[in-house]
């Protein structure tokens, strides 16, 4: 089946960047949240991104108009009815994510794949929700989706082979670079490898070891990586981080290695949750 609309469950940060990568690679996509407040400001970020994109030389004001033209939001789950596609980028509750895919599988045709973008939770125990486990796949994609490159295609337990192919393939049309998560682990690749990284650096900060900033510079000099653990936190999210932690060490036994530092807890219950709120390890003045 030939895929030429993609259902985009979720017009947040990653929902609206999914959108607007899937357009870009042809495909008609239709954008859906809870709130119409939330899909206007999907559709207002995409048109952002693409004004700057035009000012910048890297498309032309056409290229644009026709990107928007195939993007259409909505707050009506019926919408998605007839998609080809989808992609659920909603809130990292399982409860609420298996709703979803229960409606989900109800409302689309049976041969539609329904994916999740989900960072950390078990793809398997999603696929429970319907009666096609075997077409739920998950795809993780990273922010900002429009500029980074990977996306993390896992499997669950029923999974196909076909279904995987089918997730590699589009994300390739996304012009993004698939891997291939083989098992069903708690947070996948990506996250198994950073989350020791931001844990241990907070734990430095706490022990009163080096400050956030000589941390940062010491990840970025000393191992070359393009930020420093604090520096993405803030980008990403305290709470984000916290909530993979605390899923993690759940999930993987409690073993000692996933515990949340305390300071972590304390940024989180301060609302000091990084750029999003204007302050996290640093400060973000208001421009």
């Amino acid at each position: 089946m030939a895929i030429k609309t993609i259902g985009v469950l979720g017009a947040g940060v990653m929902g609206n960047g999914i959108a607007q990568v899937a357009s870009m690679a042809g495909y008609n996509v239709i954008m859906r949240d809870i709130e119409d407040r939330f899909v206007e400001s999907g559709i207002k970020n995409i048109d952002k991104f693409l004004t700057k994109s035009v000012e910048k030389g890297k498309m032309t004001a056409d290229a644009k108009k026709e990107v928007m033209g195939r993007i259409k939001g909505t707050t009506a789950m019926a919408d998605l009815k007839d998609v080809d596609f989808v992609v659920e980028v909603i809130i990292e509750v399982m409860d609420v994510k298996k709703k979803v895919f229960a409606e989900l599988d109800e409302l689309t045709r049976k041969d539609v794949i329904l994916s999740s973008n989900t960072s950390s939770m078990s793809i398997t125990e999603i696929a429970t929700a319907t009666k096609r486990p075997d077409k739920v796949v998950g795809m993780h994609f990273f922010n900002p989706v429009p500029l980074m490159r990977l996306v993390e295609v896992i499997r669950g337990y029923n999974t196909s082979d076909d279904t995987i192919a089918v997730a590699m393939d589009l994300a390739r049309k996304f012009k993004k670079e698939p891997i291939e998560v083989k098992k069903d682990i708690p947070c996948f690749v990506v996250n198994r490898l950073m989350m020791p990284h931001f844990l241990e650096a907070i734990l430095l900060l706490q022990e009163g070891i080096a400050s956030a900033e000589d941390i940062d510079k010491a990840a970025k000099l000393g191992l070359n990586y393009p930020m420093g653990p604090f520096e993405l936190m803030d980008l990403t999210g305290i709470d984000i981080a916290y909530h993979v932690a605390e899923y993690l060490h759940k999930e993987m036994n409690k073993e000692l290695k996933w515990v949340s530092p305390r300071l972590m807890k304390d940024m989180v219950k301060a609302n000091r949750l990084g750029m999003k709120t204007g302050s996290g390890w640093y400060d973000y003045p208001k421009k």
